[in-house]
């Protein structure tokens, strides 16, 4: 996979994703088998970007290449101007924001909601391509709603406007993420253009990752909230998709190590008043489906400050393993089957 002069490792790529794609995760996500992680999202109005949380979602130190900055807005010349100043702070490329369904982001006509002028779309891809020398991609819905698909539409004009690599999810704007997404429209716009097209949207095992690139014939797949406590479906996917064949789940002492590392590059990025607050939902994730998990959940929220919460969470986990669990897998039939298989 190749965006402009950048050549990726592989061809699975970490979706940006407001709240969750932060640095530690998608440092996270990079070790763990991702080619790519898209940053959070980035204001395109400069009056922001002196407010913590974006002062936060520009901090790329220490970041394993390459460093990828989503911007959002709806000015052509703002978001132009917000392309400068994140390349001038380490971006290596930029990603325009046309994707985002969330209300407040449509509301002020930025987002998913500028599918709906096809000429502001060219204004703001135009801009942004001509007032910097990285490369810029592009991720998009299929449209506005599913009588107004223009996915096509947009796709020409970012490739002739100098779009390097155009990401799409398999939903209209007016789906959100109810429903399933669809493979059909990611298909017709890779036969429609030459620049490599990414296919996003309920990819969440590595057989569907497998099932939608054969489909579609997109050049890469792009992996949101399936890797949401389960950061290792990278590594997976890529195994599946070289041999054909299955990683064996994470053992719990593995995940207990990916769940430390990540725990403590949150409080260390956020700080102590934040850390342990912003962790909480990645716990959750981590855990979800395990034996008690509600309940330590609960338990787990009510838990003031980042050191008694690492430790809450490692007794968790140790407790598992004790109870047996070999593999981070909460099907106890099928883990026993593997810990049979693994002893033969």
């Amino acid at each position: 996979m190749q965006i402009g002069h950048i050549v990726l490792s592989n061809n699975l790529i970490a979706a940006p994703m407001a709240g969750v794609t932060d640095r530690p995760f998608r440092q996270l996500c990079k070790k763990l088998g991702a080619g790519m992680a898209v940053s959070e999202m980035v204001a395109s109005n400069a009056k922001l970007w002196a407010t913590e949380k974006s002062i936060r979602r520009g901090d790329h130190a220490n970041e394993v290449e390459p460093i990828v900055v989503q911007i959002a807005g709806a000015a052509p010349e703002m978001m132009a101007e917000a392309a400068r100043y994140n390349v001038a702070r380490g971006a290596q490329i930029i990603d325009i924001n046309m994707g985002c369904p969330a209300k407040k982001v449509c509301n002020v006509f930025a987002g998913s909601a500028l599918l709906q002028d096809e000429a502001l779309v060219t204004k703001i891809v135009s801009a942004v391509v001509n007032a910097v020398q990285v490369p810029v991609t592009l991720k998009i819905r299929t449209g506005w709603d599913r009588e107004h698909r223009n996915a096509l539409a947009i796709a020409r004009i970012a490739e002739e406007n100098g779009i390097q690599s155009l990401a799409v999810h398999g939903r209209t704007r007016a789906d959100l993420y109810n429903g399933m997404a669809e493979y059909e429209t990611i298909k017709a716009v890779k036969e429609s253009v030459k620049i490599p097209v990414v296919a996003n949207g309920d990819i969440d095992s590595p057989e569907k990752a497998a099932e939608v690139l054969r489909y579609t014939k997109a050049d890469a797949v792009m992996i949101g909230r399936a890797a949401q406590g389960r950061p290792w479906i990278f590594r997976e996917m890529g195994f599946y998709l070289k041999t054909g064949t299955h990683l064996a789940p994470p053992t719990v002492a593995e995940v207990r190590e990916i769940a430390a590392e990540h725990l403590q590059n949150l409080y260390q990025f956020y700080g102590e008043e934040k850390g342990y607050r912003i962790a909480r939902k990645h716990i959750a994730w981590y855990i979800r489906g395990g034996p008690g998990a509600d309940a330590f959940r609960d338990t787990m929220n009510q838990i003031i400050g980042s050191r008694d919460q690492f430790v809450a969470v490692l007794h968790y986990l140790n407790g598992l393993e004790m109870a047996g669990y070999t593999f981070f897998d909460f099907d106890p039939q099928e883990n026993a089957e593997r810990q049979l298989q693994r002893a033969a």
